[in-house]
């Protein structure tokens, strides 16, 4: 388990507060993934400006890395009933996949919980997919095992690909039209919860485009749980608990960071995660080690950078970790100031909302005429 010692800090959590109006929270995505909004934010003089997402070649340069989670949504909320002693279907219920414990066995949260004790049976999908609690956890959760016909080469993922459901963050209230719009076009590794939302700006002719100009991609991953959505009930923040979460650096990837460090390239993380992630891999020379384990870093105004140099992240929840984070990358009083100019500027926030893009050089790399 990768942890970071906290570091004493003056702020509250209500010190991360905004108002925020309903009418801004993004119910659905931009029709073309680069056309979200983009403001861009500069580290050393708070200075904003307003662009396109896809203008963000406009700040990209040669030898630069663009370090990417490419972990996967699984559609992991299913429906099912519980199986009565007799055989026979009785109530309703509801199983979130959380997180894998070994093959076919899951973490979950299932409602109604009370009636879902250990032994507990349930069928999803008429049938085609039956799980059995075998743990009821400290904090209320079930560890389910699932069982299934698995011939043909058929496994877990094949299942809820037909049945499931993608684990929409709650304050989406809309039903998702499909679910690609929910997964990043780069994505891999099947695993996460919730989206790495900052990735899903990107599309594959951006990145062609982008990896044109000289810049690398690096793949990272970190399989995004629903503690992502967790509030920070704590008033003193080093009293929050951070969820962990399961990450990995390859080598290959850790190799491209290392070797862009080295000859001046700067590090542009794509997201929270994949900020978490490298920074948790990094050891205090800012040195990126392959590495495969959970994390549990939680950084906050104070924290000491090692590896990244600009960072690509949307518009987070008000006292939430993810503002502690960018608070923490980008300053907090220009954090503030730029979440009130969001609102003011009417920029559409969380998932589905537009981006910021933080960093030191603020200048376009070129010009451009829009």
């Amino acid at each position: 388990m990768i942890k970071n010692e906290l570091t004493p800090t003056g702020l509250k959590t209500s010190d991360f507060f905004f108002e925020l109006p309903e009418a801004l929270i993004a119910q659905h995505p931009t029709e073309r993934r680069d056309d979200a909004r983009l403001m861009v934010l500069d580290r050393k003089t708070g200075g904003i400006s307003h662009r396109i997402f896809r203008d963000i070649t406009d700040y990209l340069r040669p030898g630069d890395v663009l370090v990417v989670n490419d972990s996967k949504v699984i559609p992991a909320r299913i429906y099912g009933k519980k199986i009565r002693e007799d055989g026979t279907e009785g109530a309703d219920a509801e199983c979130l996949l959380l997180r894998q414990r070994s093959l076919d066995v899951w973490e979950t949260i299932v409602r109604p919980g009370k009636r879902l004790k250990k032994g507990a049976r349930i069928r999803f999908g008429d049938g085609l997919l039956e799980g059995v609690v075998d743990e009821v956890t400290d904090d209320g959760n079930r560890i389910i095992a699932f069982e299934y016909d698995k011939s043909g080469g058929r496994n877990l993922y094949s299942i809820l690909d037909e049945i499931g459901r993608m684990p929409l963050p709650p304050y989406i209230t809309e039903e998702l039209k499909n679910n690609s719009d929910y997964q990043t076009v780069y994505a891999r590794e099947e695993g996460s919860a919730a989206a790495p939302t900052a990735g899903l700006h990107f599309t594959e002719e951006l990145l062609e485009k982008i990896r044109g100009m000289g810049v690398e991609i690096a793949p990272v991953m970190l399989h995004v749980g629903l503690g992502t959505f967790r509030p920070v009930k704590a008033d003193s923040i080093t009293d929050h608990v951070m969820h962990s979460e399961f990450f990995t650096v390859t080598e290959e990837s850790a190799e491209k960071i290392n070797r862009a460090r080295a000859h001046g390239g700067r590090i542009v993380a794509v997201g929270t995660t994949s900020c978490r992630t490298i920074e948790s891999a990094a050891d205090e020379n800012g040195v990126l080690h392959p590495f495969s384990g959970e994390t549990d870093i939680f950084i906050y105004p104070g924290y000491q950078w090692k590896c990244i140099d600009a960072l690509i992240t949307n518009f987070h929840l008000p006292e939430s970790t993810l503002i502690m984070l960018v608070a923490a990358f980008a300053g907090y009083d220009h954090i503030m100031n730029a979440y009130h100019e969001a609102v003011k500027e009417r920029y559409r926030f969380f998932s589905f909302g537009d981006a910021m893009f933080i960093t030191n050089e603020t200048k376009p790399q070129r010009n451009t005429k829009h």
